[in-house]
């Protein structure tokens, strides 16, 4: 074998043992690529993922935050309605006031007012009232500010009833909610 002969199976060996690492290299290469991409998706659809759930969780957060500023806007409305309703009861009653039935509910109420605290009571009214009290056969006691009614008690100052509009509003008030709640 000759000279030539041996470096050329060298360089045919080299060029072998080049082809085969090149090869090798193409080979991890692709295998590199092929889990950076695979990371890469994962890392995607993980962001994807987290994203969806934080825009979802962020969805119900701002609609639950709306139902409850509609609810509240509800409300308002519902109290401003009921505010509304009764200052007209508060007229009506004041019209009420100056009605010739009120006298026949004056006389309603010293007589409730008897029966619950006694004949001998003493009743407590607004000044304009006094004479219609007087004529039926009551003591009068001092002057209430009210929109109309009465407060007795008894003589010896012990017992009280108020039937005072004001006191029969607030005392009912939870009913008359209810039923002007049902109106609207």
């Amino acid at each position: 074998m000759s000279i030539e002969t041996f470096i050329q199976e060298i360089e045919n060996r080299k060029r072998k043992e080049i082809e085969n690492l090149e090869k090798d290299l193409q080979e991890r290469k692709s295998k590199l690529q092929e889990e950076t991409n695979q990371t890469i998706k994962e890392i995607q659809e993980r962001f994807a993922a987290e994203a969806k759930i934080k825009s979802e969780r962020e969805q119900a957060r701002i609609i639950e935050a709306a139902k409850l500023q509609a609810k509240k806007i509800l409300f308002d409305a519902i109290n401003a309605n009921m505010q509304s309703a009764f200052a007209v009861i508060r007229q009506e009653i004041e019209n009420y006031t100056k009605s010739p039935q009120y006298k026949k509910s004056l006389e309603t109420m010293v007589n409730t007012s008897k029966k619950k605290l006694g004949q001998n009571i003493v009743v407590h009214c607004r000044e304009e009232d006094k004479s219609i009290l007087k004529d039926l056969g009551v003591n009068i006691g001092k002057s209430i500010k009210t929109l109309g009614g009465i407060i007795s008690e008894n003589k010896e100052g012990t017992k009280e009833l108020d039937l005072t509009f004001e006191e029969l509003l607030r005392t009912h008030e939870d009913q008359i909610k209810s039923f002007l709640s049902e109106r609207m």
